[in-house]
């Protein structure tokens, strides 16, 4: 006896339809938000740059909004050691929970103040006078490192070499008396989102304010930062 063969196109709804529907029931799959990410990243820069220098003004990056991170409960930006929030930098943002994850989210960090240049060319040597020095607005984070910006940190000074007209000025420029002294006992400070460090050590060169300078602490370890007023040497985490 032979059994009647259905025509292929009737079987297709009875094969489809089960397969539609248990697709139709899955769940979407885990997604972090953005801008949850976007907005505990400003909120952490705004704090991070509380102290600076002129007006700060930021921008943060996108954050993949196709990621598969499963959504976080409590989000904890942080920067990487030895970054400081200043010029273009990724902060990094860890879940803590219901599951752990870290991602790095890419961000740029302007001060705009106004900072010294040079009003005519200096030579090697010559003494800085107030007729030397002129002004300019812009942003401190693209200048060079240890940009000054008080005339009283220039004047008075000698010139270490032969500088352009209109350069910008900064502590590498000028023979300046040390902050910190070679075998000096300094006090080395620091801090981080949430605390603070302190300890004690002795420069390993002389440093005027705002150049590096290396401190052995009293454990043997050998630290780097750089040299501020009164004996004191500041390290970034």
């Amino acid at each position: 006896m032979s059994i009647p063969s259905l025509p292929v196109g009737t079987l297709r709804p009875a094969l489809c339809a089960p397969v539609l529907a248990a697709a139709l029931s899955l769940p979407a799959l885990a997604q972090q938000a953005p801008e949850p990410v976007r907005e505990a990243v400003t909120a952490f820069l705004v704090q991070q740059t509380a102290g600076l220098p002129g007006k700060v003004e930021l921008q943060v990056g996108e954050f993949d909004a196709g990621n598969r991170l499963p959504p976080c409960a409590e989000l904890t930006p942080f920067l990487p050691p030895g970054t400081r929030a200043w010029g273009r930098i990724s902060v990094a943002v860890r879940c803590e929970s219901p599951v752990t994850w870290t991602v790095y989210v890419p961000a740029q960090v302007a001060v705009m103040s106004e900072f010294l240049v040079a009003a005519q060319p200096l030579r090697a040597g010559q003494i800085v006078g107030p007729a030397d020095l002129g002004r300019r607005f812009g942003d401190l984070a693209a200048e060079p490192p240890n940009t000054l910006t008080d005339a009283t940190q220039a004047v008075g000074h000698h010139v270490r070499y032969a500088v352009a007209a209109g350069s910008t000025l900064h502590t590498t420029m000028l023979r300046l008396p040390p902050a910190v002294r070679q075998g000096q006992v300094v006090k080395v400070v620091g801090s981080g989102t949430g605390f603070t460090v302190s300890n004690e050590g002795r420069a390993l060169n002389a440093a005027a304010e705002g150049e590096p300078v290396r401190v052995r602490l009293g454990n043997g370890h050998v630290v780097s930062g750089t040299a501020r007023a009164g004996g004191v040497v500041e390290i970034a985490f």
